[in-house]
């Protein structure tokens, strides 16, 4: 992308970020007769291509063919040795990852080139902005998508230039002996079990009391459970002082009243990826901002009260991910171009997957302890349901959850294949059917999705009882 020695643009709607959300938000502008301008200040590619979604999936790829090399034994298949070449695991990876970046830099060739301007933007005025102090972008409307970066949690502050992060991991050439990793969340946990199948001596800390950002407290047992007997899992537990230890690490931890320490060759800081926001001069734009500088946002329309700004994808961390900041591109820049008609869309049924081995899900409304006294919950244990059992991943746990005529409001799972029934439950949650109107549409057998009629079942078969729920005994389908 070329800045060129322009004074300035004027445009209808200047887009600052050209990710997931950038690009969707240029799009609909431009689609909506709007003259858009994209600013963007690098590094090119989405924050899933380049650091998130993509390259963390081919190390799980990798840690998965070595894990089912060495559990060929089950189904008779005897694999003497199983060796995993770490150089040629990395170098894989950033090729495949190289390869999904392209595309998406690719795409900003539909942008006109005098209406892309490279450098970071700040705002000087509510719809103004001056890009590394040469260009002045003059528009009617802004939208920011500018993505997030990876923090540091205060304990590794001493160490910070050796710790790694999301943006760093995958340019390793090698995989290290030793990993602490630090947030016991989505990317935590999938690169923990993943490095751990690899050969890597694999440690996670967190002081939460479950992994994967599970709610639900049966769910997020039985995850504990089944990841915990692979990765040393370190929950409900502080990382107090970090130092260098040779050419590694050393640790300092506490869990309730005791202490411990340890030291590794590498530290991953997997702990969050908070918005960038706070080099934009957000005050200038006019905004009212809280003690961490961010604006308030409208969670349907993205606006940003009454200002003519609108805050898209990762940036303003409603849902940080790939397919809702593709729509939230969308609906913030069509907004933009149709500012001050603006629209408000009801959002989509909140839906997270992690990648672990098995599979965790979120759908729909968040486990509430005292909300769920008025739910119908539906149960299913994979721990011997039929197909799960044919392919030997026969672990996990569904909960679904139902209001009491039996319209589905929401579930969490973990277990085989979760990542299909949670598209499934996704769209009927969606669509406001009931746990009987999913139940009767067609399962196949054998097949994980028949796993859904046992909690359906249980639902159904209460809706609109009389007096409190109870909660359905989990049970497989064979």
């Amino acid at each position: 992308m070329t800045g060129g020695t322009r004074d300035g643009i004027t445009c209808d709607v200047a887009v600052i970020g050209a990710g997931t959300a950038g690009l969707a938000a240029w799009d609909a502008a431009t689609r909506e007769g709007a003259r858009a301008a994209l600013i963007e200040r690098g590094p090119g590619g989405t924050t899933c291509a380049r650091v998130g979604c993509m390259p963390s999936k081919l190390l799980i790829a990798a840690a998965r063919a070595a894990h089912d090399a060495r559990g060929a034994g089950l189904f008779g298949i005897d694999v003497p040795q199983v060796g995993v070449d770490g150089r040629a695991v990395m170098r894989r990876l950033r090729a495949e990852r190289d390869r999904f970046v392209a595309s998406i830099r690719d795409g900003l060739g539909r942008v006109p080139e005098d209406l892309r301007v490279a450098g970071e933007a700040r705002f000087t005025g509510p719809a103004t902005l001056l890009v590394d102090g040469r260009v002045e972008v003059r528009a009617n409307a802004v939208v920011i998508a500018t993505g997030s970066s990876p923090s540091l949690p205060p304990s590794l502050a001493a160490i910070a230039g050796r710790v790694l992060t999301t943006d760093t991991l995958f340019e390793s050439e090698d995989l290290p002996d030793s990993l602490a990793v630090l947030g016991a969340g989505p990317v935590g946990i999938e690169i923990a079990q993943a490095m751990t199948r690899l050969g890597v001596r694999v440690t996670v800390f967190d002081p939460a009391q479950s992994i994967g950002g599970a709610t639900d407290p049966a769910v997020a047992a039985s995850a504990e459970a089944i990841i915990g007997r692979e990765v040393d899992l370190r929950l409900r537990t502080e990382v107090t002082q970090a130092a260098p230890d040779g050419e590694g690490i050393r640790l300092h931890w506490r869990s309730g009243g005791e202490t411990g320490s340890a030291a590794f060759a590498q530290v991953l800081a997997a702990a969050g990826r908070p918005p960038n926001l706070a080099d934009l001069d957000l005050g200038r734009a006019g905004l009212d901002l809280d003690e961490a500088g961010r604006p308030e946002i409208h969670p349907h329309s993205l606006q940003c009260g009454p200002a003519p700004l609108f805050i898209a994808g990762d940036a303003n961390r409603l849902r940080p991910v790939l397919h809702e900041a593709s729509r939230q591109g969308r609906i913030a820049g069509r907004n933009a171009a149709r500012f001050p008609r603006v629209e408000a869309p009801a959002p989509w049924p909140a839906f997270a997957l992690v990648f672990t081995d098995p599979e965790m899900a979120a759908v729909g409304r968040a486990f509430d302890p005292e909300a769920a006294r008025d739910w119908l919950i539906g149960e299913v244990s994979f721990a011997d349901q039929g197909r799960a059992r044919v392919m030997g991943r026969n672990a996990g746990l569904a909960r679904i959850y139902a209001e009491p005529e039996g319209r589905l409001i929401g579930a969490e799972m973990v277990g085989p294949g979760v990542e299909h029934l949670a598209h499934l439950l996704a769209a009927a949650i969606q669509e406001g059917w009931t746990a009987r109107h999913l139940l009767e549409r067609p399962y196949y057998h054998p097949t994980l999705e028949e796993g859904l009629t046992t909690a359906l079942g249980a639902i159904a078969a209460r809706e609109a009882a009389p007096g409190p729920p109870r909660v359905s005994s989990p049970r497989g389908i064979r």
